[in-house]
């Protein structure tokens, strides 16, 4: 691939950066907090394909001289410079007018490699789901402390703080308290019902999922990567995650409604 075609790569990469940043895509790829390194990086790479295109242009233009010119070119270096300045210049201006008449184009296959970042920009990949939640461990971890809980009625809460205090609190501060997840369905290899959230440190490719059983009033007809918004109250009924044996907490439903999928569908809290 010649500099033209590497300039151009980088440009429409830089744009794709500059696109998902400046809209909600980057939030399938990264966490919230790294937005202006996504778009500082677009920038950067915009930048390098300016900068290789002006050197291209200024290089082209030294390249097309005639013979007449390039020769007086040989002559003016041969006044300024001594005698064997002058013969090593002639020698290497010689090699590289042999070398640019002997140049072959790069194949126009290369130009495939800008089919991924049209795909970046034109098709949205979606975020991971049920089939990613139900093939790794719950990934629950303890909190660090358990700030006092707003008086809202229902409590929305987060299902990564749901479970953190539920599990590891036993539910202290969740009795008597009516609270509110949101999150999708995924369903166990025994048909149990999961509300889930995919949990990540920095980057989609690290997201685990933290889930919560459903027990109590749970819809009669459920289908996986539906997101649900339910209310319920705190049971320390617990159960083991069949793929890493890390604990699942319960809660008892009395209400499920389904909602739209959330603007950024990772939930950030656990390393907050």
């Amino acid at each position: 691939m010649n500099r033209q075609a590497q300039s151009a790569v980088l440009f429409l990469l830089g744009a794709s950066l500059l696109h998902a940043g400046t809209t909600d895509l980057y939030l399938r790829y990264v966490k919230q907090g790294l937005r202006p390194l996504v778009l500082a990086a677009g920038a950067v790479l915009i930048a390098a394909a300016v900068a290789t295109i002006w050197y291209e242009r200024k290089r082209a233009h030294r390249e097309k001289r005639t013979p007449e010119q390039a020769q007086e070119h040989v002559q003016e270096q041969a006044r300024k410079q001594p005698q064997v300045q002058a013969r090593k210049q002639a020698q290497v201006q010689a090699a590289h007018d042999q070398d640019a008449e002997h140049s072959h184009p790069e194949p126009r296959v290369a130009w495939l490699l800008v089919l991924p970042l049209f795909a970046l920009i034109l098709v949205a990949p979606p975020a991971l789901g049920s089939y990613s939640a139900t093939r790794t461990g719950t990934a629950l971890q303890e909190p660090l402390a358990y700030p006092a809980l707003p008086a809202a009625d229902p409590l929305p809460l987060s299902v990564v703080d749901y479970a953190g205090r539920a599990v590891y609190d036993h539910g202290r501060t969740l009795h008597d308290r009516r609270v509110q997840l949101t999150g999708f369905l995924a369903l166990d290899r025994d048909g149990t019902p999961y509300l889930v959230r995919m949990a990540l440190n920095c980057c989609a490719a690290d997201a685990q999922p933290v889930k919560v059983a459903l027990t109590g009033q749970v819809p009669p007809v459920l289908q996986p990567d539906t997101w649900l918004r339910i209310t319920g109250t705190y049971t320390p009924r617990r159960a083991e995650d069949p793929v890493n044996g890390g604990p699942i907490p319960f809660i008892e439903v009395t209400e499920a409604k389904p909602v739209t999928a959330p603007k950024d569908p990772y939930d950030e809290s656990w390393n907050n």
